[in-house]
């Protein structure tokens, strides 16, 4: 049975991501849940929580599907198809234009089937933030407690409004939300290591001083850091800090949807596979 996924099921959220080995904590449930409380749901069998999906909308424009996880003993009953289809009826409904979502290995061949595309690929890095000196041309980054003045910047660089987003995550994690004209750069905790991202700027100078600001708070920390390799600025700029990749998934694209452009090479770092 798939009904929606309330606050009280985060504990088995939190166990079905356990299974999986990923990096989301209690309260990244709790942000998809307040940005989306009726696109969040969960399949029940035998008693139990035994799977999920999320489908964040940013407006009319675009739909980014996450979370969807099956515990092991489960796999191969046609859970994760059912939920995907789920979640695709209600972007439907909602007249949603464009579906995307990030693809692992394991569930490509699912959303294949549904008839998901592969647009590009993203990387995941990981690493500790080495030492570097950033442009001395460049402001000191200051904290970001409003989202409107990088709004306009972001949508031009991933397509579509974040503004719900990027104000929860500003509001949730504040002392990790920076801003200098022409760029921001957001982040957060996880179960293992700390999220980077996302970071959007107008040139690479913008976005090195952003993060190797992060070095005052963070500089011991390992990280994860998704990012697009089509952009290579952002593939330099994770390498000069000691980053390296980790594994890779597919960007996927739902056929039929009309998707708005974005700036590849404005986006530094991905806001999360659940997030785009």
């Amino acid at each position: 049975m798939i009904r929606r996924m309330t606050t009280d099921d985060i504990p088995a959220g939190m166990r079905l991501k356990e299974t999986a080995n990923w990096n989301q904590t209690a309260q990244d449930w709790e942000n998809v849940l307040a940005l989306e409380p009726q696109g969040c749901w969960v399949y029940e069998a035998e008693g139990k929580i035994v799977g999920s999906t999320t489908a964040v909308t940013y407006g009319e424009d675009l739909a980014w599907i996450g979370m969807v996880l099956v515990l092991p003993e489960y796999r191969g009953r046609g859970i994760a198809r059912a939920l995907m289809e789920h979640a695709l009826r209600y972007l439907d409904a909602r007249g949603v234009k464009c579906v995307k979502l990030d693809a692992t290995d394991m569930g490509r061949p699912l959303y294949e089937r549904l008839g998901f595309v592969e647009e590009t690929s993203i990387e995941r890095w990981a690493g500790t933030l080495n030492p570097t000196s950033p442009p001395d041309d460049l402001p000191v980054p200051a904290a970001l407690v409003d989202v409107e003045p990088i709004a306009a910047l972001d949508r031009a660089a991933f397509g579509a409004d974040r503004s719900r987003l990027l104000g929860r995550l500003s509001e949730t994690f504040p002392q990790d939300a920076h801003y200098l004209p022409g760029g921001y750069l957001m982040g957060r905790p996880g179960v293992r290591e700390y999220f980077l991202g996302p970071c959007v700027a107008d040139h690479a100078a913008g976005a090195r001083r952003l993060i190797a600001h992060c070095l005052s708070q963070y500089a011991t920390t390992r990280m994860f850091w998704d990012l697009l390799p089509a952009n290579q600025d952002a593939v330099d700029l994770a390498r000069s800090f000691g980053f390296e990749p980790q594994r890779k998934l597919a960007r996927m694209t739902l056929k039929g949807g009309v998707c708005q452009p974005g700036n590849v090479s404005q986006v530094f770092a991905a806001a999360g596979f659940e997030y785009g």
